[in-house]
């Protein structure tokens, strides 16, 4: 018997009777009633079935009604047509059912809808037992067969058929509820979801244009095709890429097992936490990714081969939009093997180069403007809710059209925007319109920003040039003083399709934004305002360097937005560059994510900042200390990551207002102020702040902070005891404070999701913690004992622990470790228990120097980590999943044997001690990066496999021990193939590596789309201490 639903889940993939979408069979099937209820009523009429018929109109469900029909022995016509026209039917079993000849001519004919129509059946099974129904025994079989009495053999058969059929249907047993009345709002809900998802999609009926596009995107997908294909969308800004990956994931997602569409990928290389370097932005990525694909919110992604791990067994459909950087995609769908057979993965993109470059992706869809008659049904669906003019507006209609050049954003805007007005005011615009319109698409949104009120115009420029992208908090609240109403204005620019929200973010699209920032620069009269210090926000480089140089700032600045990054050279700031600037609010000096070159300079200090201050963000400010009259009062946001502080001000400053605080890379600063006055502070990052010694005890006034990262701050000892008083602390991450010794006793916070204490190396005693958190990080801790109560925490999802032979109660938690630790120089063999570990997915053996032999390791492992064993010979072991990553680091005395298994087993990267590149590779070359192969035979298609090894020396010739084991600074090992004098394309064309400091080979596997029998391969490695010395190749 298929299990019952126990209670409703928030999503409807989640639900075992929502999950199976509507059948497609069923769209074209007339559909009069929503649901038709089969009961007997002795049982249910006056009690359960009036009970959920109210709920049932509550939640606007209208179940057929037999009031009026008289019952016999045989259902008439008129209740199998109500049968077969309802999309729903339940079948309310109870003990008198079978009695009733009516009941069980209904159901024959519910099941047979259901096999003819796809019509959705859900049994309900009150008060009995859905096995009693299925075999007909019990009081529910006695029942029947009294009913069979006098009947034909052909009635009972298909009477048998059916209660058998409907026996093993998922559905509800109110057995299993404690509360009636729970049980029937989850019916009604989950029936109330079923009707939603049923309905056919009609959100893009009115789009124009997109039958021609599908036409063209249908092949590309090729859905009977059981290959993995990546699709790339390619257009301008604007020109509807977004739309027809809508489209596309709309039509076709639910056929997959799982689907995603991830909106403006870009964008979170923006807003993602800090991320020290390019793999944790990659981590970042993959998060957002999984959460959403499989509805988990607070996943967490130790490595890069989740993707890989969790989806290369389903078949999914993935929409990646709007993509940028190549980072992105390895992140995320780096290989088309990460997927299940099946998978269809489409991007869009402005970036045709980006596309080429992913080798993957084998069909690009160019985006072409739509002709002049899609352009005017386009314009018109937004002007008039129709494809054509309203009588009378059929000139106006095409000449604004035709100005508006054909771009779908811009047809839609000012489509809306010309909605609801008179003939009259269409005439009164149009010559402003023909007047000021050119092909630049700015001049065309500058018309629809002009037609918004003071305050909404006001609003635009604010987010257009300081607050694109950032989340509605944050903007209200830096907004709060001013005489804006931020949500009407919200709701009005949101109405004129000049932003949007999502996700509690308010996004604009990039020719807005640029729209914004034009106005900005040139005024809003004719004349523009030719000085950038009487602009009232300052956005251009140019502009922002000759104020920061020449003291022109004036009353009339009020933000200041500058991409430090785009300057080719240092800049010297006067010290009295903001002394003309005393309205400023909003100061932001930020850099691109990796540039950490320093290039803003305050050769003479800094004298003064406006004491109207409400952010504060500098990337890399250059001095230790802030200016003595630097005011605080207003300051909501202060954001001073990479800077030169070693404190931040003297003396107590009023930071009533202050809520968000991240000075995260400021490796000397060496005290906090006093936090005492900051009570409405939320976040608090101070990521590799280094040089901090002490944790002021003040922190324990900011009782509304929710996040507090102190990542390697490897000079804080201790944190005080008032961190007991942040109630409504979440997440609490330490990782890399080295020489922190133990946790005040006093942080059992209910509140805490997470904690991570990876490599706080003199942590000996197991925190007190609530049993409600979450993800316990414990790597590379000396913590001595495991309580034997963490079996039955019941939040826990995820422990990472290192194991010592005196480590006590670990054994209780072998079913939640999910990454081991093993850091032993007396342990001579691996535990036995460690196969015992269901979840274990990373296994780390790092300076274990006794032992000599690997056991058989848990299926569920992808990545083993062996570092500095350098008694290790043998692997008493085997590896089957070719997705997995193996690492041998300085383990010297591998034997033949074990090298050999190594070599040979098929995984995604290996690394090895090695002094030549082996025989077994069929191409060598003892002198160099790169090879000629003369292949032995033809490809017998052109996607062929091979296998390459590289030796990589260092070129110090240094003997140390690797003390990271695999740090997060990586080398990329990429290469080219070439045939017949053309690059080939190769799936993948790089891999991340581990360091190494001797001599080490790299193997992995890789495909190229080859022709001839001659190719010439060269490898490349991006490592200034690391050169390859040979390298070698093998066709599998």
């Amino acid at each position: 018997m298929t299990s019952m639903i126990a209670s409703r889940q928030q999503s409807q993939r989640s639900c075992p009777i929502c999950a199976t979408p509507f059948p497609s069979s069923s769209s074209s099937h007339k559909w009069t009633h929503q649901v038709f209820p089969s009961f007997r009523g002795e049982d249910v009429r006056r009690g359960f079935l009036s009970h959920i018929h109210k709920e049932f109109q509550r939640k606007g469900i209208t179940p057929f009604i037999d009031n009026e029909i008289k019952r016999g022995e045989s259902i008439g016509l008129e209740i199998i047509h109500a049968i077969r026209e309802s999309k729903i039917a339940i079948v309310l079993l109870s003990r008198n059912y079978a009695s009733s000849s009516w009941c069980l001519d209904e159901l024959v004919e519910i099941m047979k809808c259901k096999e003819e129509f796809s019509q959705i059946v859900i049994p309900i099974f009150y008060r009995v037992d859905p096995s009693d129904v299925k075999k007909l025994t019990g009081n529910f079989g006695n029942v029947f067969k009294n009913n069979c009495v006098g009947k034909t053999n052909e009635v009972i058969r298909k009477w048998r058929q059916a209660l058998a059929k409907v026996g093993t249907t998922t559905g509800y047993d109110s057995r299993n509820w404690d509360n009636e009345a729970t049980m029937i709002e989850n019916i009604a809900t989950d029936i109330s979801n079923m009707l939603n998802y049923s309905t056919p999609s009609r959100d893009f009926d009115g789009l124009i244009g997109m039958r021609a596009h599908m036409k063209v995107m249908e092949p590309m997908l090729c859905l009977h095709s059981d290959e993995v294909r990546m699709i790339g969308i390619w257009g301008p800004s604007g020109i509807g890429k977004t739309t027809i990956a809508r489209i596309l994931f709309s039509q076709f997602s639910d056929s997959f097992e799982l689907s995603v569409f991830m909106e403006n990928v870009k964008e979170l290389m923006y807003t993602r936490p800090v991320c020290s370097d390019e793999y944790s932005a990659k981590l970042h990525l993959q998060k957002q990714f999984m959460s959403q694909i499989i509805n988990h919110k607070d996943i967490e992604i130790p490595h890069l081969g989740v993707v890989e791990d969790r989806l290369k067994d389903k078949k999914v459909f993935i929409v990646l939009d709007n993509i940028d950087q190549s980072i992105q995609l390895d992140a995320i769908a780096k290989e088309s093997r990460w997927f299940g057979h099946g998978s269809r993965i489409i991007i869009t993109t402005q970036d045709r180069k980006l596309l080429k470059a992913h080798d993957g992706i084998n069909h690009i869809y160019n985006v072409n403007f739509p002709s002049a008659y899609e352009a005017c049904q386009i314009f018109c669906m937004y002007a008039f809710g129709q494809k054509f003019p309203k009588d009378g507006f059929e000139e106006l209609a095409w000449e604004v059209a035709k100005l508006l050049g054909g771009l779908p954003l811009g047809l839609r805007v000012m489509g809306s925007h010309f909605r609801g007005m008179s003939k009259h005011e269409w005439i009164n615009a149009l010559p402003r319109l023909r007047t000021r319109l050119d092909a630049n698409i700015q001049s065309i949104l500058k018309f629809s920003y002009n037609a918004l009120c003071e305050e909404d115009k006001d609003l635009f420029l604010y987010i257009a040039c300081l607050f694109n992208n950032k989340r509605i908090e944050k903007v209200e609240e830096h907004l709060a003083e001013k005489s804006l109403n931020v949500k009407q204005g919200l709701h009005v620019l949101t109405e004129k399709s000049l932003i949007s929200i999502e996700d509690g973010r308010i996004k604009m699209h990039n020719l807005l934004e640029q729209l914004g920032k034009e106005i900005v620069r040139h005024g809003l009269g004719h004349q523009p305002i030719r000085e950038p210090g009487k602009r009232q926000f300052l956005v251009d480089t140019r502009d922002i360097c000759e104020l920061l140089t020449n003291d022109t700032g004036s009353k009339s600045v009020i933000g200041i937005h500058f991409y430090s990054s785009e300057l080719s050279s240092e800049l010297n700031i006067s010290e009295r560059a903001f002394e003309g600037m005393p309205n400023l609010k909003f100061l932001r000096f930020y850099y691109r994510y990796g540039d950490e070159s320093d290039k803003l300079y305050l050769p003479q200090g800094l004298n003064y900042l406006s004491q109207k201050l409400k952010i504060l963000e500098w990337d890399h400010f250059p001095l230790t200390c802030m200016p003595s009259n630097f005011c605080t009062e207003y300051l909501v946001e202060l954001n001073m990551r990479f800077s030169k502080l070693h404190k931040l001000w003297e003396g107590n400053r009023p930071l009533a207002n202050l809520k968000w605080m991240y000075l995260n890379h400021s490796k000397i600063l060496k005290e906090l102020p006093d936090l005492s006055t900051a009570t409405n502070l939320q976040e608090l990052f101070l990521v590799k702040c280094s040089s901090l010694v002490e944790f002021p005890s003040s922190i324990g006034k900011a009782t509304n902070l929710q996040k507090l990262y102190l990542n390697m701050c490897t000079s804080l000892v201790e944190l005080p005891s008032s961190i007991g008083n942040l109630h409504k602390l979440q997440k609490l991450t330490l990782n890399g404070c080295s020489k922190l010794e133990v946790l005040p006793a006093n942080i059992n916070l209910e509140s805490l999701d997470e904690l991570d204490l990876t490599d706080c190396l003199v942590l000996k005693r197991f925190p007190e913690i609530s049993t409600n958190i979450k993800v316990l990080k414990l790597l590379r801790t000396t913590i001595k004992e495991v309580p034997s109560s963490i079996k039955s925490w019941p939040r826990l999802r995820d422990l990472e622990l290192s194991y010592k032979q005196n480590l006590k109660g670990f054994m209780h938690a072998l079913d939640i470790i999910t990454t081991m630790y093993f850091n032993d120089i007396e342990m001579q063999e691996i535990p036995l228990w460690v196969k015992k570990i269901s979840r274990l997915q990373t296994l780390i053996l790092n300076g274990c120097k006794k032992l000599v032999s690997l056991p058989q390791l848990p299926d569920s492992l992808s990545y083993l980590k062996v570092v500095n064993c350098e008694s290790l010979e043998r692997l008493d072991c085997s590896f089957h999943n070719p997705k997995m990553s193996l690492g041998f680091v300085n383990c010297l005395k591998l034997n033949k044997e074990a090298k050999e298994l190594i070599i040979q087993i098929t995984t995604k990267c290996t690394v090895l001690p090695g002094r030549e590149v082996p025989v077994y590779f069929t191409h060598r070359t003892k002198n160099g990066s790169s090879l000629r192969v003369n292949l032995n035979r033809r490809p017998l298609s052109t996607a062929s496999r091979f296998k390459a090894c590289i030796l990589l020396v260092n070129k110090d010739c240094k003997e140390n021990e690797v003390k990271e084991v695999f740090g997060r600074k990586m080398m990329k090992a990429s290469y080219r193939i070439i045939d017949l004098g053309l690059d080939v394309q190769c799936r993948p064309t790089h891999h991340f590596l581990p360091p190494s400091l001797t001599e080490h080979l790299y193997i992995f596997d890789f495909e190229a789309d080859v022709t001839s029998n001659e190719l010439f391969c060269d490898f490349q490695v991006d490592s200034n201490e690391m050169v390859i010395k040979e390298c070698g190749i093998i066709q599998l």
